[in-house]
């Protein structure tokens, strides 16, 4: 049987990096650039399932971390000084929406396995104590 104490705690490892994504997503919502390429872009977290060798849950990985493809906004506005060369900016892709069902979805799955961890661990202390009487 996997270990629930590491299965629970590399999750919770897991939703705090999706967590710090999504502040960073959020930190940048409102950036701009004077160029497409330099523009700020969405990023999400890529998680896999870590199998142990009797084929069964070992945990979460985090596997990269990946930019959104949507595009950029792309403004005229000539007298800002990181205006290119026609006058446009281009500000970022964060849909701050997305990104906030992002946050409230990574804080509840931390939590929930930050309560497993504490059921397991409790469970197994109530089993060593029986073990003594």
């Amino acid at each position: 049987m996997a270990n629930p104490l590491s299965v629970a705690a590399s999750a919770m490892n897991a939703q705090m990096l999706r967590l710090n994504t999504v502040a960073s997503n959020m930190a940048n919502a409102e950036t701009v650039s004077g160029s497409e390429d330099t523009a700020y872009r969405s990023r999400q977290p890529i998680f896999s399932t870590v199998m142990n060798q009797q084929r069964e849950v070992a945990g979460v990985a985090v596997t990269g971390i990946v930019q959104s493809d949507a595009a950029v906004a792309k403004r005229y506005e000539p007298g800002h000084p990181q205006a290119d060369a026609d006058g446009y900016i281009y500000s970022s892709n964060v849909n701050t929406m997305e990104e906030m069902a992002n946050m409230m979805s990574a804080s509840r799955a931390y939590q929930n396995n930050a309560e497993v961890f504490s059921t397991t661990k409790t469970l197994m202390l109530r089993a060593l104590q029986l073990g003594q009487q």
